[in-house]
């Protein structure tokens, strides 16, 4: 009996066994057997044809809702090759509406590549032209003059989305611009170009425009809600521009930024371009670096150097505010000789007098007491010769030469000190000094805001690049440069306001040489003092009214520095204080 249900048991798990077999080889044979086919860019398969659907690229506001730079539909214009009846009739309008050559059209429309069956006649074409044209068809149509006039059967219009920048040329060197390709350079547009642009996907579209409701939906590119103020930045500009009129500067820069956040108000700059025409690319800008100088034209700074120089000093514990020493108006450092900016000798000064009177030899003193692996030290952790890593294109690092390398002299401890000899952007100098007006800690420099992606909003946060010094040195250095500008009547004072901040004053290198005649007029300067809201830096390019900028770059920084106050609702020092007391 037992042998009879061992037998059954066999057979049976034998035939479940065959039967699994013929199910793996059916599958095995109809896999090897059938070959999913290639469907091409525009193949028509029954009634889809395959397309790759590009979403609409992410818009850019400013931090209050100011739309920067957003899209528009226009109309690619062509010809349906196969359903075409009159080229005549179709290159004569199209020539006559949009402008276009008729010879060029008609030859396109007769003479296509083997094998095409529809031409483009024209791209980007503005959406009223490209309506009315469309009107046109439909008139002929209506009228029955496909006939005898000749009508514009055909004929075929794509809509799409094209960049557009409503403010035109407002904040160009901060946001960039979008090719026709849809490519971003320079600025935002580069830099969240991916963001921006968000992921095509390839869909099959139904060929009959009844059926479109049926393309798949595609999200639109992230959009991006940048820290620039549009006002702020409007105010810097034309500030900007009126100051190279006034003193005759060959260009220049105008940056605001939050010195807690390193959120980024304004970057005004020149020369600026309409984005809107962005092929004029080529007749404004002579090199890359010219299209944002605040971060890519690193150049010689001069005495706002001072500033981190001081810093260092005051941190190591090489001086005091109250340190002095005996001025003769020149050093020897490195076999060579330092003078200070007017040949003076200035005689006993403590340390707020030598930034007062932004004394080279105070500098290059300080800078050899400590000995060049301190003192390049600081300038490193101060971020000298690094990216901030900010979040714009092409940014430059700058240079700052140390012992070891195969330029570096040992006069340069002396000069560097008080900022000759060192290479650094407006936006580097301003993310060191940063750390004096922010409690020892340097802020990295940022544009973005927030994102806005699936209708949800993610705000970007503060980042920290570094302690370069104390929190107790920042304090006391800035509270020195409060007084050094008061003491002085600086130009730079804003009434009600405690500000500050340095001047420079840098002669421009031409040929191996220094010209006198030559400068770079920067002001640096942040408040109110004891809660700083904002940090402005000015630079004028070779200035021809006045080569210092004390007397150029300083009342820039005070016009800008009160519409600042006005714009974001800053109140004098005294309300403020009885605010906080209340």
């Amino acid at each position: 009996m037992r042998q009879q249900y061992a037998l059954r048991t066999q057979m049976i798990m034998a035939v479940m066994g065959f039967v699994a077999f013929a199910i793996i080889f059916q599958i095995a044979r109809l896999q090897n057997s059938y070959v999913t086919p290639v469907i091409k860019e525009n193949e028509r398969v029954g009634q889809f044809e395959l397309q790759t659907i590009f979403p609409d690229r992410g818009e850019i506001y400013d931090r209050n809702g100011h739309l920067l730079a957003g899209n528009k539909t226009v109309y690619e214009i062509g010809v349906d090759l196969t359903t075409v009846k009159y080229p005549e009739t179709i290159a004569s309008t199209v020539s006559a509406k949009l402008g276009l050559d008729y010879s060029t059209i008609l030859n396109d429309i007769q003479n296509p590549d083997e094998g095409v069956t529809y031409v483009v006649i024209a791209d980007f074409v503005d959406l009223q032209k490209g309506d009315e044209l469309k009107e046109l068809k439909q008139q002929l149509k209506e009228t029955a003059a496909e006939g005898t006039f000749g009508g514009l059967t055909g004929l075929g219009f794509k809509a799409h989305p094209q960049r557009s920048y409503p403010e035109n040329s407002l904040a160009s060197n901060v946001i960039g611009f979008v090719n026709r390709e849809g490519r971003g350079y320079f600025g935002v547009e580069e830099k969240y170009n991916d963001l921006l642009a968000g992921n095509p996907v390839q869909v099959l579209v139904p060929i009959d425009p009844n059926k479109a409701t049926e393309i798949a939906h595609v999200p639109n590119g992230t959009t991006l809600i940048l820290t620039i103020n549009r006002d702020l930045q409007s105010a810097a500009e034309d500030i900007l521009d009126e100051a190279l009129d006034t003193y005759g500067a060959k260009g220049g820069t105008i940056i605001i930024m939050d010195p807690q956040t390193g959120e980024l108000l304004s970057i005004a700059s020149t020369p600026r371009m309409d984005l809107n025409q962005f092929w004029e690319y080529g007749n404004i800008y002579e090199n890359a670096s010219d299209f944002n100088p605040a971060i890519s034209t690193p150049y010689e700074p001069g005495s706002v150097l001072k500033i981190l120089t001081m810093a260092a000093a005051l941190d190591s514990g090489t001086a005091t505010p109250g340190t002095t020493y005996m001025d003769t108006g020149s050093i020897l450092v490195g076999g060579a000789w330092i003078h200070n900016w007017d040949g003076r000798a200035w005689g006993v000064q403590d340390m707020t007098g030598c930034l007062q009177h932004s004394l080279n030899v105070c500098m290059a003193t300080l800078s050899t007491q400590m000995q060049a692996p301190l003192f390049y030290g600081y300038m490193s952790n101060f971020g000298l010769g690094h990216l901030t890593g900010v979040d714009l294109s092409g940014e430059a690092a700058g240079r700052l030469k140390s012992p070891g390398d195969s330029d570096w002299w040992p006069v340069d401890l002396g000069t560097n000190a008080f900022g000759q000899g060192v290479a650094a952007t407006p936006l580097q100098i301003m993310t060191a000094v940063s750390a004096v007006a922010n409690n020892g800690r340097s802020v990295m420099p940022r544009t973005l805001f927030a994102m806005v992606r699936d209708e949800r909003q993610y705000n970007a946060s503060a980042q920290y690049v570094g302690s370069p010094i104390s929190e107790a040195t920042a304090d006391t250095l800035s509270e020195m440069l409060a007084n050094s500008l008061e003491f002085e009547g600086s130009e730079a004072l804003l009434p009600g306001y405690r500000i500050a901040g340095k001047t420079g004053t840098a002669e421009i290198p031409v040929n191996g040489f220094y010209d006198s005649s030559k400068t770079n007029a920067s002001f640096i300067g942040w408040g109110p003092v004891d809660d700083p809201k904002f940090m402005i830096y000015v630079w004028l390019q070779e200035p021809s009214s006045s080569i210092w900028g004390s007397e150029t770059a300083a009342p820039v920084f005070a016009e800008m520095a009160e519409k600042t106050v006005i714009l974001l609702d800053i109140p004098p020092d005294n309300i403020r204080h009885q605010l906080v007391q209340q």
